[in-house]
């Protein structure tokens, strides 16, 4: 069955907007917890823990969650602003039904959505989010008054969120010494990311860490690196760290400025514990990954699979092949090792690790590997294309992919929410990249 309303990462859009409205939130809550409850353990309260980022319509959004939930009989755990990995790993700690992330991650704060998270700390099966979608669809009652959930807060969620990422850092090693500028893109990572490396003995300057609900992800953090590029440079960081806004992300920077996105970072992880002797098996990237990571990966000597683009693929193919490192080139890293979802503060201190356990830096531990320029361009094309049928767009890919003689890839993908086909050619020579990719624009019907 399709969904409805869940996507790659839970349910999200414009706020005002369906389904981003009061109401439809309070029957979401309502029946989420009517599934959940129908799961519980027999005899046991269901409970569920609620996180948030830092947007102005995370209170209304929690408010209308709760009120949902309570309706239903189940009782909430409330931690107010926590990275996603945050109530991932609460949810789990606390031995609770689900946790409920309200974030809209990297998008601007006019966004927000709903995402759950398992007992276990992962994303919700396809078979809960259908159960719920079902459930949806019902008339939305209320337990009996004696029934009513009830709502509390955690008022030591950070401390433990924070103690946990410190839990991940080798015990025998330590940040003293080292400059670090720590960008949280006004998120939810803002009270979370400073102290974790400052407790481990960094020198920490922070930006990105006064959110006033309107400015999260605004020209900082993950996707806006150039706040961060620029702040290493002036205070003489050896390290830059760039986090989203519900802190899942990673990007980092070093001393003169080179952005290393999650392809490479994603190399860093994997090559460490292949020193180290760990039998990871393999790593999983995207369609996106890029073609060089790719093949100094299996380089190493391992196994190297391509998922969907999203984490929630490569946290599912992980798990079909029994790995543990995966992510993306948009910096969400997994280590399945430390934590059950991508966590950027993480899998920073898992780069930090490997940079002082080997005594290099980012640029001496990916010398070796040059990453291909990828070209991506978005066509706009008539309603009612049918690119996948197009012979003469197949001939051309085809023509270029020979071309390209196994120095690079392409791959079309069409948009999922508007009549866009995005063309990306991965090249060793970006010239070659973009004129590949022109030729086969050019053969798309345009609006």
């Amino acid at each position: 069955m399709k969904k409805q309303y869940f996507g790659t990462d839970g349910i999200r859009g414009e706020v005002g907007q369906f389904p981003i409205v009061p109401e439809f939130i309070t029957r979401l809550g309502y029946a989420a917890g009517k599934v959940l409850s129908r799961n519980a353990i027999a005899g046991e309260r269901c409970k569920v823990l609620i996180g948030k980022d830092t947007r102005i319509s995370g209170y209304l959004l929690e408010a209308a969650l709760e009120a949902g939930f309570a309706a239903a009989g189940v009782d909430v755990m409330l931690c107010g602003p926590m990275p996603t990995p945050g109530v991932a790993y609460l949810t789990k700690a606390l031995r609770l039904s689900a946790g409920v992330v309200i974030s809209a991650s990297h998008n601007p704060y006019q966004d927000n959505g709903i995402k759950f998270f398992s007992a276990e700390g992962g994303k919700l099966t396809d078979e809960l989010e259908l159960a719920i979608e079902a459930e949806l669809e019902k008339p939305m009652g209320c337990v009996s008054s004696k029934e009513l959930g009830k709502a509390f807060r955690i008022d030591d969620a950070a401390g433990r969120y924070i103690e946990f990422c410190k839990s991940t850092f080798p015990g025998e090693l330590n940040l003293k010494g080292m400059k670090l500028v720590v960008d949280c893109a006004n998120g939810a990572a803002y009270h979370t990311a400073p102290p974790v490396f400052h407790e481990l003995g960094a020198e920490v300057i922070s930006i990105g860490v006064h959110p006033d609900g309107r400015n999260i992800n605004d020209g900082c953090g993950a996707t806006a690196p150039d706040a961060l590029i620029a702040k290493v440079k002036e205070v003489g960081a050896e390290l830059g760290i760039a986090l989203d806004g519900d802190a899942d992300r990673l990007q980092m920077v070093d001393a003169s400025g080179r952005l290393f996105n999650g392809d490479e970072l994603l190399y860093v992880l994997a090559k460490d514990r292949i020193r180290r002797g760990q039998a990871i098996g393999g790593v999983v990237g995207t369609l996106m990954t890029n073609l060089a990571v790719e093949n100094a990966i299996k380089g190493l000597g391992i196994g190297f699979e391509r998922a969907n683009v999203g984490d929630r693929y490569v946290l599912e193919l992980l798990k079909q092949k029994g790995w543990i490192i995966g992510g993306e080139g948009s910096g969400h890293l997994l280590c399945l090792d430390q934590h059950s979802t991508g966590d950027g503060t993480i899998a920073a201190l898992q780069v930090l690790a490997v940079m002082s356990q080997s005594k290099k830096s980012l640029s001496q531990l990916l010398d070796s590997v040059k990453i291909y320029p990828q070209i991506l361009l978005n066509i706009k094309f008539k309603i009612g294309y049918d690119w996948k049928s197009d012979s003469a767009l197949k001939s051309k890919v085809s023509q270029v992919e020979s071309d390209l003689k196994g120095t690079g890839r392409v791959l079309i993908r069409a948009s999922g929410t508007e009549p866009v086909l995005r063309i990306m050619v991965e090249a060793q020579d970006s010239n070659v990249a973009m004129s590949s990719a022109k030729s086969i624009a050019e053969l798309v019907p345009i609006t």
